[in-house]
């Protein structure tokens, strides 16, 4: 088959064409109805599955996270009564405001069992904090260091939260053998619902 009889093929009568050439053409004209089914159905459906595939992915780490947290929810809820058993003890160590004037005795009286001399004992303005409001009471005392040592011993075993801050020492005198600190204890106070 040479270029003059491609030439002389009639498009209006192509059952007369060589077998060559019809198979030829078959091949393009199936190869242009895959080409378009591609283009116009099947991209559209390859993009779908990939979006559909990532989703999943996501959906799927979702689920692991989810069901590690479905898995611990009793050892959860078992943490979470402790944390409230604990909440609850803590809030029981503050003293409601009926309480605060036999703890300022209870830090004065170690104080005075520790065989310090109080020089100062100024409680201040109770200071509101988020559900709780802090007493500090600024001290001055006399004594020794081992005595101080004893009442900041005595204070930490009171019932109550008590905390020491600020504390500074230096000599009575010279030869005194004495020290005087100066420090701010601090006691907290449970804030009830109704705001005090």
């Amino acid at each position: 088959m040479n270029m003059q009889e491609l030439n002389e093929l009639d498009l209006s009568n192509i059952g007369d064409w060589p077998a060559a050439i019809k198979l030829i053409l078959i091949v393009i004209l199936c190869g242009l109805v895959i080409t378009a089914w591609y283009f116009l159905d099947t991209e559209d459906q390859y993009l779908e599955l990939q979006r559909v595939e990532n989703t999943e992915q996501e959906l799927r780490q979702d689920f692991e996270v989810k069901q590690a947290k479905a898995a611990n929810l009793e050892a959860y809820r078992a943490q979470l009564a402790e944390m409230k058993e604990s909440f609850g003890a803590m809030l029981r160590q503050l003293p409601n405001r009926t309480q605060v004037a036999d703890l300022l005795v209870d830090v004065s009286q170690t104080g005075l069992a520790a065989g310090l001399e109080f020089e100062l004992f100024q409680p201040q303005p109770e200071v509101p904090k988020d559900f709780y409001a802090e007493l500090p009471i600024k001290i001055r005392v006399i004594g020794t260091y081992h005595e101080f040592g004893e009442f900041v011993s005595g204070l930490a075993a009171l019932p109550r939260i008590v905390t020491v801050h600020d504390v500074s020492m230096k000599p009575r005198s010279k030869d005194s053998g004495q020290l005087v600190m100066e420090a701010t204890a601090r006691t907290y106070r449970y804030l009830d619902e109704a705001g005090g």
